[in-house]
């Protein structure tokens, strides 16, 4: 038998200013709203409430429309027995257990999940009335106290309750949401393979999308068996959940590709093709910086792929960009493309800063005027100046570049530090 499609659980309506309408479902609807001083019954402004009569939940169900603020449930009404998908079919005769006392208004709480619901009883069954507010009902009213002006009061008071409990449901389950998002996001920023080598890594990410974890930038180390440390950094064009979600897929395909022992345009190529199968528009492409450090850690084989050149630091000399002016073009913008790699030296002490253009396109005072490469430079060169390494270098960096914006950066922002010595 097929499942049927559960009722679409909405926001409770709010008060209307024509007024309140009320579906009672009880055996005897006119004896509860008969007595004196139920014509006093009034709604917002002052209009009257349009009452609706149910004498089971099978009439119950045909007038729920949505036009319906609150439900009153006479509590001594019998369930009924339920058929395929929860749909009432006949009424329970005999055999009923204790526990089941409030089986019709668990059925009304499945059958109207966004309707207030009040509850009906006589005031001998105080402690069953208290029990169906437990269950689920906003409030319960005794059949001997009815009157008008405080059954109107408590359908106002049951629509507002209602309201402020889906809205207190919906915002934890967005906290919720946002925390297993969060846990999800921070699980796929990549864990740095370094052991057995003598390089100090650091790293600072910040994505441009408000309350997000992760961009479009990705960065990734990793040493492989033969000594040779790894290190990429890259950027996705766009800085929305799917550019994201492709950052991911390139670096964890980087990894997987270099620890298989690829290397050179081999690999570059292969992370091109996941990049064409993988992105949702053919305009996406993506810049690559990767840098592999010898053994000894005193060279390095420079790669770049449309991105910007990282920054090297040695003692006695001031901060430079490594050469950029062979590159190969970014990845998924030319088939049959190739990417040239440079040896650099890089001496016995030295600090690689690599970055995402996220810290050089920033603002630098109210005017249009970027960082840029050569304001980064000098940046760098004043932290390292002042004696800053390692964790501390990037804080400052960072912050003074989100200073010198004026606030927040809008792109996103991937920093890499690399140090030996």
């Amino acid at each position: 038998m097929p499942v049927p499609a559960p009722r679409t659980v909405e926001p409770p309506a709010a008060l209307p200013d024509a007024g309140l309408t009320l579906l009672v479902i009880e055996d005897d609807p006119g004896g509860s709203l008969s007595g004196p001083g139920m014509a006093e019954m009034t709604g917002a402004a002052g209009k009257p409430v349009r009452i609706r009569t149910a004498r089971n939940l099978t009439e119950a169900e045909r007038l729920l429309t949505d036009d319906v603020q609150c439900i009153l449930l006479d509590l001594a009404l019998p369930p009924l027995e339920c058929g395929g998908g929860g749909v009432p079919v006949g009424r329970v005769t005999g055999g009923r257990h204790p526990m089941d006392e409030l089986e019709t208004l668990r059925q009304v709480l499945r059958l109207a999940p966004h309707h207030a619901v009040l509850a009906l009883t006589a005031e001998a069954d105080a402690e069953r009335a208290a029990e169906a507010v437990r269950v689920g009902a906003q409030d319960y009213l005794f059949r001997d106290e009815l009157d008008g002006r405080v059954l109107s009061r408590a359908i106002r008071y049951a629509v507002e309750r209602k309201r402020a409990d889906f809205a207190q449901r919906q915002l934890t389950e967005t906290r919720l949401l946002a925390q297993e998002n969060a846990r999800l996001e921070r699980g796929l920023l990549p864990n740095p393979l370094l052991a057995g080598s003598d390089l100090r890594f650091a790293a600072r990410y910040r994505p441009g999308r408000s309350r997000a974890l992760l961009g479009g930038d990705f960065y990734d180390t990793v040493r492989t068996p033969d000594g040779t440390v790894h290190a990429m950094i890259g950027d996705v064009c766009g800085h929305g959940p799917d550019e994201a979600a492709l950052g991911v897929e390139l670096r964890i395909a980087w990894r997987a590709l270099t620890l298989a022992g690829l290397c050179g345009d081999e690999l570059l190529d292969t992370l091109q093709q996941v990049l064409e199968h993988e992105r949702a528009d053919e305009e996406i492409f993506a810049t690559l910086c990767t840098v592999d450090m010898a053994p000894d850690g005193r060279s390095a084989a420079l790669c770049l792929a449309g991105h910007p050149a990282p920054l090297l630091a040695r003692p006695g000399q001031a901060p430079a960009l490594l050469p950029q002016d062979d590159g190969g073009p970014a990845l998924g913008l030319l088939r049959d493309a190739r990417w040239p790699h440079r040896e650099v030296e890089l001496g016995d002490a030295w600090s690689l800063l690599m970055y995402t253009d996220g810290l050089i396109e920033g603002k630098v005072g109210t005017g249009s005027r970027r960082l840029g490469q050569e304001g980064m430079v000098d940046l760098v060169a004043r932290q390292i100046k002042d004696g800053l390494r390692g964790e501390e270098l990037l804080d400052a960096s960072v912050t003074e570049v989100r200073s010198l914006n004026g606030g927040e950066l809008t792109d996103d922002l991937a920093v890499l530090l690399l140090e030996r010595g």
